[in-house]
């Protein structure tokens, strides 16, 4: 029996599996099931075939000859996501809570001529920096290896395809498991050089972006191969959870405990899959210690008043949490402004870090952008993708290369703290490939945002 047999027997098991369970519980505890239909196209409206549609995490459909395809008896909220082998979709993803029709993923061959040249020199860039270990510098000739920026690479490898590179990275950690992220205190390396040596900080927040990024291969592609690394990841921060419900941020080289970070916390509710006790108590905490109910924001720094609030909680936020306010954007227009850049003498406005306004950070210029994206806001999304754009530089290293440094001048970084040197004049993955994000329309929370909460444990919604 052929593999598509298969798999269409076992989708045909699964429905009827699902609607006899239905009708089985309807007489205590009745169960409203939905229908979603639409179709896969080419960029000329022609329909393209064999896409396969992931739902429910892991259950999936193919399109037909034409491009039609249809899901049954769904339930709850979900995230229908189309994949297939070199090419990629707008949108990338689809969320669904009732029964829709008419929904259309457009498809373009990723071996086609497929992106603006902006867009190509980027990813190109991304292609290049890729070292022999699978790794990638933060920066070209850094010698720095962060955690975080390398699960955005393998994030924006995923989004445009490209699963061989993401794979790279994902060997990379997988091979240390037993090395370094299960002994003595736990937790992968923030950062590394080139070498792949790593130093001996463990930040959270980092460690649940890797997750994250496996979520989304795990889902995009069916493939588990690195479920052991995902466990061991999650096993690890589920560990750091505080009696109150936060995560403790992870170690410092000395072994001492990092304090409670907000945005690490909230990266970490996304990252680890369905919703349980950790969720619920994770929820408690940020109900209770991080989060101001009159102006409905996220807390990043409880008792600071200058940096009481940060740019990012406002973008991942909204992306992270069902149900979120859609104020939390226009509240974080208290961090716009322009700024000249040091590299081109141009002009770009954009978000800063916090309320002292002293650089465009561009990284979460496009953080705001995908959250843009999510909420329909084609205009202010597509306002600033053109900001980003105006501080694309060429690549000193590769040809047909470009990229996007981390700030348009030096200056603070969130808080008082001074930034680094090249940080205006070097390109940065991680602007980099929040602009991919932007391009791409791919939100990486997506795959672990449908948790159905209950409508009592929305704090934000009181």
């Amino acid at each position: 029996m052929s593999f598509l047999k298969r798999t269409s027997l076992l989708l045909l098991t699964t429905i009827a599996f699902l609607m006899l369970n239905s009708c089985e519980q309807s007489n205590e505890y009745p169960v409203q099931s939905y229908n979603v239909s639409g179709k896969a196209v080419d960029s000329e409206g022609l329909g393209v075939d064999s896409v396969k549609l992931f739902y429910s995490s892991s259950d999936s459909v193919y399109s037909d000859k034409n491009g039609n395809w249809n899901i049954l008896a769904l339930t709850g909220a979900n995230s229908i996501i189309p994949y297939k082998n070199n090419y990629i979709f707008n949108p990338t993803q689809v969320s669904v809570s009732s029964s829709q029709a008419g929904i259309i993923f457009i498809a373009t061959d990723t071996t086609s001529d497929y992106v603006l040249e902006n867009e190509l020199k980027v990813y190109n860039w991304f292609e290049n920096l890729q070292l022999a270990n699978g790794l990638l510098e933060s920066a070209e000739n850094s010698n720095i290896v962060s955690l975080y920026d390398n699960a955005l690479a393998a994030l924006v490898f995923i989004s445009y395809g490209n699963f061989e590179r993401a794979e790279k990275i994902f060997d990379f950690f997988n091979l240390r498991i037993e090395s370094e992220l299960t002994i003595g205190n736990g937790g992968f390396s923030q950062f590394r050089d080139r070498d792949g040596i790593p130093g001996n900080h463990r930040w959270m927040g980092d460690n649940a972006w890797l997750l994250i990024a496996l979520n989304n291969y795990k889902t995009i592609t069916g493939n588990t191969q690195y479920i052991g690394l995902a466990d061991a990841i999650e096993a690890w921060l589920r560990s750091l959870q505080d009696t109150d419900g936060g995560l403790w941020g992870g170690y410092s080289s000395d072994d001492t405990q990092i304090h409670k970070i907000t945005e690490g916390n909230i990266d970490a509710f996304n990252a680890i899959p369905g919703y349980d006790s950790f969720h619920i108590n994770l929820l408690n905490f940020l109900e209770n210690d991080r989060w101001d109910a009159t102006d409905k924001l996220l807390i990043a720094w409880p008792g600071n008043v200058q940096y009481k609030y940060a740019l990012d909680l406002h973008c991942w936020g909204y992306c992270i949490f069902e149900d979120f306010p859609e104020s939390v954007l226009t509240e974080a227009d208290r961090y716009i402004t322009t700024k000249t850049a040091t590299v081109l003498g141009t002009p770009v406005t954009g978000y800063c870090f916090d309320i002292d306004k002293d650089v465009v950070w561009l990284e979460g210029t496009g953080e705001m952008v995908v959250a843009f994206q999510k909420a329909g806001l084609s205009t202010e999304a597509d306002y600033y993708i053109v900001e980003l754009e105006k501080m694309i530089i060429e690549s000193s290293l590769f040809s047909n290369s470009s990229g996007i440094p981390y700030t348009t001048n030096n200056g603070t970084h969130y808080g008082s703290s001074q930034l680094w040197d090249g940080v205006d004049t070097n390109q940065a993955i991680s602007s980099g490939a929040w602009y991919l994000f932007n391009k791409r329309k791919f939100n990486p929370f997506e795959t672990g945002r449908v948790k159905n909460i209950p409508e009592e444990d929305k704090f934000w919604r009181n």
